[in-house]
């Protein structure tokens, strides 16, 4: 409404009253700023799963977002996990199923400061096939005592971020259907 009071050089006032006028619904900030970056519609497109091997990937990609997924961030669907085969299903599943540029996900690494930062995001980067541009600054935590974690891992938590507050709506109303 303020950018149409701007443009027609009248007060915000005067366009709500016409919109009331003419039953024209108000959208709410995080619907018009939404539609303000997504200007041709969502930029993913939801395939129902047509044969088995979708199916099995639905149903895996949902439970790993149920289970390993951060649900608590309204904006984006994040999942993060040391296990390289866990995230390709999961980004395979983001591209099979929502229909996903896979150029759009980033990427967030946390380490241990006893494992080289530098060494850590070049394998996830040849391991997933990801430009340097995807990732986010990498945080490095500091490790504690000698022997209080045996077997660190020597890779880090990879977390995949996808920022779109609609898809991660969807997402999570089908964990709320299944469970």
């Amino acid at each position: 409404m303020q950018e149409i009071a701007k443009l027609l050089n009248c007060s915000v006032h005067k366009i709500k009253y016409w919109m009331d006028n003419y039953g024209i619904k108000i959208r709410t900030i995080s619907d018009a700023v939404y539609l303000k970056h997504n200007p041709n519609g969502d930029p993913f497109k939801i395939r129902k799963p047509k044969t088995m091997e979708e199916a099995v990937l639905y149903g895996l990609g949902v439970g790993l977002y149920w289970g390993e997924g951060t649900k608590s961030n309204t904006n984006s669907i994040r999942l993060g996990n040391t296990d390289p085969r866990l995230i390709k299903k999961f980004i395979q599943f983001l591209d099979k199923i929502y229909g996903i540029d896979f150029r759009k996900l980033k990427f967030g690494l946390q380490v241990f400061s006893d494992l080289p930062a530098i060494e850590a995001r070049k394998f996830w980067e040849k391991e997933l096939n990801i430009s340097p541009k995807q990732f986010q600054k990498v945080v490095v935590t500091n490790s504690g005592k000698v022997g209080t974690y045996r077997k660190k891992n020597k890779t880090g938590v990879l977390t995949i971020y996808y920022n779109n507050r609609k898809l991660r709506d969807i997402l999570c109303k089908e964990i709320e259907s299944i469970s």
